[in-house]
């Protein structure tokens, strides 16, 4: 898990799901790597996971920002409508 971003609104973690552990045993079957990333909304305390298309689209974003640095402006309103995905309360485990 990574941080990539973390204002007063949002946190964005990019999640490596499926990573294998330096000590974890080869598999005879290897499992797809479902990397994708987090989005909390911190204003409404919800949360939406962005995997396979929408993740690739989302990391397609962050190349762009990579070109040229986006305001901070820009960044909170890309995220804000990947917020309204969001229906996932954030609950503490």
């Amino acid at each position: 898990m990574q941080m990539l971003y973390d204002s007063d609104s949002f946190v964005v973690l990019r999640i490596h799901a499926n990573a294998p552990e330096e000590s974890a045993p080869i598999r005879a079957i290897p499992e797809l790597a479902r990397h994708g990333f987090e989005i909390v909304d911190k204003r409404s305390n919800k949360e939406v996971y962005l995997d396979g298309s929408w993740a690739e689209m989302f990391q397609q974003q962050l190349s762009a920002w990579a070109q040229k640095t986006p305001t901070q402006e820009e960044v909170e309103n890309t995220l804000e409508g990947y917020s309204g995905l969001a229906n996932t309360p954030i609950s503490l485990h």
